[in-house]
């Protein structure tokens, strides 16, 4: 999964298309794990282990989309129609490591970990643009998902990347060389905070599209200050200059902010504002907003007052590290 640290929201249609749009994000040591196991019974069993779901077809080449494991059921599908499955059972199994909602890209990550078992299986011929773009397919375009486009490219790349969006589904990921200082004391600064709440990206990402497609200009505005933001991150934190970081973040909230109704509430404020009376200098929300994970940044040792700070919130500190892999599948 992803922390979006700048940039969010402009990797969206139709502003990435029309303006296009530029994103910084890292990953980090939470996945999205998928599973296929071969079957001897012509039947096709599918498994959300953390959703504690569970749905068993008899093989079909098409699965239907009702509400239930769509994700699998959407890969599946597309699989099918592009590549052609053999008629053999299979059980797919998942398992997320942080819910649904949590502005991770948690959706994206599972639907690539899902196209890489699959590419693994019937040794497809797949490269990571492919299979990110992929995924978006399935997501936005089969499924009809609202959402922008940097999770799909996270997850497959991995590592921090400074990406760029423009129209006709043209995608360029552009790895960052950041000094490892730069990254552990980046990952020291770093408080990823879980507010507890889920909330519906899909309803506030329309919104947004809708800000852009009736061309409200204070929305179109903060898109284009969020993308500057993405250029101010890149030359913070290639340059080393970590003591900014905060500042651009905190530029980045209050224009977020401005992108759509729904993408911050009393509580997130309220949160936020705890966090910097406690020694953060910033922070945003991740993903899309209206709930899920915020992430701050506290310089020093200021992390630790910021911890017993938002312990009053009723939410909690994620541990995490940046890595710099991403999709990885093998066969056993």
């Amino acid at each position: 999964m992803r922390i979006g640290l700048a940039g969010g929201g402009s990797d969206v249609s139709p502003y990435s298309d029309l303006y296009g749009g530029a994103i910084l994000n890292a990953t980090l040591s939470l996945y999205a794990c998928a599973n296929i196991e071969p079957l001897a019974e012509d039947k096709i069993v599918l498994q959300g282990i953390d959703r504690k779901e569970m749905q068993e077809f008899d093989w079909a080449p098409e699965l239907p989309i009702d509400g239930k494991l769509d994700l699998l059921k959407g890969v599946y599908n597309r699989i099918q129609r592009d590549y052609g499955l053999p008629r053999a059972g299979f059980k797919l199994s998942t398992f997320v490591d942080a819910p649904a909602g949590s502005g991770l890209g948690t959706s994206s990550t599972l639907v690539v970990s899902i196209i890489g078992v699959f590419a693994e299986m019937l040794r497809l011929p797949l490269g990571e643009y492919d299979i990110a773009q992929l995924a978006y397919d399935v997501e936005r375009k089969d499924l009809q998902m609202a959402g922008g486009k940097q999770d799909q490219y996270a997850a497959t790349f991995g590592g921090v990347n400074y990406m760029e969006f423009y129209a006709d589904d043209k995608v360029i990921v552009n790895p960052l060389r950041v000094k490892q200082q730069y990254l552990f004391e980046l990952e020291n600064n770093l408080l990823l905070y879980y507010t507890s709440t889920s909330r519906e990206s899909a309803k506030i990402i329309s919104k947004q599209t809708e800000n852009v497609v009736n061309k409200k200009a204070k929305s179109i505005e903060a898109m284009h200050q969020l993308k500057h933001q993405a250029q101010l991150m890149k030359e913070a934190l290639l340059k080393g200059r970590l003591n900014e970081i905060g500042e651009i973040l905190d530029f980045g909230f209050h224009q977020k902010r401005q992108m759509a109704e729904g993408i911050s509430n009393e509580l997130m404020e309220n949160i936020y504002e705890a966090a910097k009376k406690a020694g953060a200098t910033g922070g945003k929300i991740s993903g899309a907003g209206g709930g899920g994970f915020m992430i701050f940044y506290c310089p020093a040792i200021s992390k630790y007052n910021v911890m017993e700070a938002l312990h009053a919130f009723g939410g909690y500190c994620k541990p995490y590290q940046f890595v710099d892999h991403g999709l990885t599948s093998w066969t056993v």
